[in-house]
């Protein structure tokens, strides 16, 4: 029996901060401002972990465009909201100044649980990532793409990264954000799965000893999605600008049509060890696209702009079959002028030199996050 050719619909999620416009910092989200966004996005909005989040989720998109359409909905929806609260979202993974220490839990049952479960590493929480849905219908697909996918997740980030900060200090990384969350068990790199049988069994022994409930509690940065028949690519920083977010979701997408496109010619992408992988993702994380990963098949580090440009190729027929050519493009613009956490120390170190500091340099970065979160929205 042939395999059914997967629809390769998309759906994004975004974690949003919310700040004060008067002083900048994390402000909990007020219950009417919460039932306004509900009002009018219904299930699209919902609250997050913590009381100054708050999560946005498209619909099933069939394109790139429909995506890019959606999510400017969403984000001038609640900017437009919050305003009228004294408040701006941030699409950003870390605040650049805020302590973690003082911010509350959404009072609701699963939040609840996690705080439960998680103990201390739970209260660290403070982030903010983007996921992207690709509509794989077939389960043993979907693990054989989740195993072949991983290659790629270093790329991703590098491009995604927007938290260089930490409660007021620089951490020397492109993407702390990752750091935090690592603390969390079930999370990193997916582990190799030979069928979906194989994966459902070892999910199926932690809910059956009580670890855990279901499979939404498996954080890794590519999953089987527990509520969707997609695979869901995890592992990047949300985005402050949104034609960054839609270019990187537009490549994930590809990716998956690629690898989709090779199984049909009875190749695929060669597996690499973990250990290497993790590598990349280290990289990746430290540096973002300023630096450089590990060329496997050549043994060597390249620099990211080279390594992109090779993807770019990579991917450029399934770009066009899927309309997404000039998202696509968009990407090199990261890699030569820098990501959001390049963006967000330029701003910092601009200020001080004019004479700011460090408090009102902090302050600068929060307003350019706050204009970017919002720009380019037609």
């Amino acid at each position: 029996m042939s395999m059914q050719r997967p629809t390769f619909t998309l759906g994004i999620e975004e974690e949003y901060l919310l700040v004060s416009r008067e002083t900048r910092d994390l402000v909990a989200a007020p219950d009417a401002l919460m039932a306004d966004c509900q009002k009018v996005l219904k299930s699209r909005v919902s609250p997050e972990f913590l009381q100054c989040q708050i999560e946005v989720g498209t619909g099933v998109c069939k394109t790139i465009p429909q995506a890019r359409a959606e999510l400017a909905e969403l984000r001038n929806t609640i900017a437009g909201i919050a305003d009228g609260y004294g408040l701006a979202p941030l699409a950003v993974a870390t605040h650049p100044f805020a302590d973690w220490q003082h911010q509350n839990f959404t009072n609701k049952q699963r939040y609840e649980e996690l705080a439960r479960d998680l103990a201390g590493v739970a209260r660290r929480m403070l982030i903010c990532g983007m996921h992207v849905h690709i509509g794989i219908e077939n389960e043993d697909l979907r693990i054989d793409l989740l195993g072949q996918m991983s290659y790629f997740l270093p790329h991703l980030l590098a491009l995604s990264a927007s938290s260089p900060f930490w409660q007021g200090r620089d951490t020397g990384l492109a993407s702390y954000r990752l750091s935090v969350f690592d603390n969390l068990p079930r999370t990193g790199l997916p582990p190799m799965f030979n069928s979906y049988a194989e994966y459902k069994r070892a999910v199926d022994t932690l809910i059956g000893a009580g670890v855990i409930e279901d499979a939404t509690k498996i954080w890794w940065d590519l999953r089987p999605s527990d509520r969707f028949p997609t695979l869901e690519t995890r592992i990047c920083d949300v985005t402050p600008r949104l034609d960054d977010a839609v270019a990187i979701a537009a490549l994930v997408q590809s990716l998956a049509h690629m690898l989709y496109r090779l199984r049909l010619s009875n190749q695929r992408w060669r597996q690499y060890e973990r250990f290497l992988i993790n590598e990349n993702r280290w990289q990746a994380q430290r540096h973002g696209v300023s630096g450089q990963l590990m060329d496997f098949g050549k043994a060597e580090l390249v620099d990211y702009p080279r390594l992109l440009d090779e993807l770019l190729a990579l991917v450029a027929d399934d770009a066009e079959q899927l309309g997404c050519s000039k998202e696509i493009a968009q990407l090199r613009n990261i890699a030569a002028r820098g990501n959001s956490a390049d963006r967000q120390r330029a701003v910092f170190k601009t200020a001080i030199d004019q004479g700011a500091d460090e408090k009102e340099a902090m302050r600068s970065v929060i307003d350019s996050l706050i204009e970017e979160t919002v720009s380019g929205l037609d």
